[in-house]
């Protein structure tokens, strides 16, 4: 399948672009430009086609010329590329200025750094890395936490919920913007029975915290994070540690929270204090809570539906950023259990 786009005019080239939403082509497809002026085309193409030629060595693409159009065929991103330089040079000669190789290096690199900073705008920096989204999903995500004091995030796992959360609560940390960073999740189950497992508090409840750790070592170095952690800058904690107190000034995340009550749930929103943000993460089809009980995080999203300042940002398969196997293995879950909702509710009442 090909997509065609006609350069008649500089002033109409985007509008006369069939592009994917986000403004490039679909990955895996052929990009076919048609030209207006085919007196203009030997100017453009260069002497034997060295233009041409020049393009498709610097993008990595292949250019098939064939009459007045161009079908550019390579990846994503360097079919985008190599198309933003050929209706720059094509503009140009146009108004009936000279193309020399020089000037096709020069839009080559205008065009990947144009390119290199569509795909970090909106990067979280920490002080390990910079995490860039890697979905659209994914980008609602971070903008939704930076412009929201509550966000959920809801979803299969693998989608980058937890980590994303975490790497913005590190970027806060770093700038300024808290003082401190608050982790939680609930332990073991809803009820947080801990009392048969050995060892003090903290041994028994950092096993079910651990994700939350791997998350913070990813972006911070470890004697940062040992000193945030001793210093009480950074604090993990189980979900029942958040009883009664108030979280001013502060980035707080809980992570699986499908697995609270409702009851649970309220507590948590309700520490939200002043100057601070706050990270709701889960995925409604993995409640793990005894009897059947009503999950806190499903009740949340009911109640607080449309509440201003709250922001929920939904997953799926398709934003899955782990091994391709786990997004296919979601989906085969979610095929099975469509099936059996399907059966039950075709089955003869007795």
């Amino acid at each position: 399948m090909s997509q065609t786009i006609s350069a008649l005019h500089p002033s109409r080239q985007h509008a006369s672009a069939h592009v994917s939403p986000h403004g490039h082509p679909p990955d895996d497809k052929t990009f076919t430009l048609t030209f207006e002026d085919n007196r203009l085309l030997s100017l453009l193409f260069g002497e034997h086609d060295e233009h041409l030629a020049l393009i498709e060595h610097r993008l990595a693409v292949a250019i098939t010329p064939r009459g007045n159009r161009v079908a550019i065929r390579g990846e994503a991103a360097s079919v985008e590329n190599a198309r933003a330089v050929l209706l720059a040079l094509y503009g140009r000669v146009s108004r009936g200025l000279e193309i020399t190789r020089g000037e096709v290096d020069g839009a080559i690199r205008m065009a990947k750094a144009q390119s290199e900073k569509d795909v970090t705008e909106g990067a979280v920096r920490t002080r390990r890395k910079a995490v860039i989204a890697r979905t659209p999903t994914q980008r609602e995500y971070i903008d939704a936490i930076r412009n929201h004091e509550l966000v959920f995030g809801i979803g299969p796992a693998g989608t980058g919920k937890t980590y994303l959360a975490v790497a913005c609560a590190a970027e806060a940390l770093m700038n300024g913007e808290v003082d401190r960073i608050v982790l939680s999740r609930p332990a073991v189950e809803a009820g947080e029975r801990l009392g048969f497992l050995p060892g003090d508090m903290k041994e028994k409840v950092d096993p079910y915290l651990r994700p939350l750790y791997d998350a913070l070592y990813d972006m911070m170095p470890q004697a940062l994070v040992a000193k945030g952690l001793a210093e009480n800058q950074i604090e993990i904690a189980p979900l029942a540690f958040m009883r009664g107190r108030t979280l001013s000034s502060a980035f707080i995340i809980l992570d699986e929270a499908q697995n609270t009550t409702p009851q649970q749930m309220k507590m948590f929103l309700t520490r939200l204090g002043e100057g601070s943000r706050m990270v709701v993460t889960g995925d409604p089809t993995q409640v793990d809570l005894p009897n059947n009980a009503t999950s806190g995080l499903a009740d949340a999203l009911g109640v607080l539906k449309g509440v201003k300042g709250i922001s929920q940002v939904h997953f799926k398969a398709s934003d899955i950023v782990r091994h391709q196997l786990v997004g296919r293995i979601v989906g085969a879950y979610d095929k099975a259990g469509q099936a059996a909702q399907k059966a039950r509710s075709t089955r003869p009442a007795k």
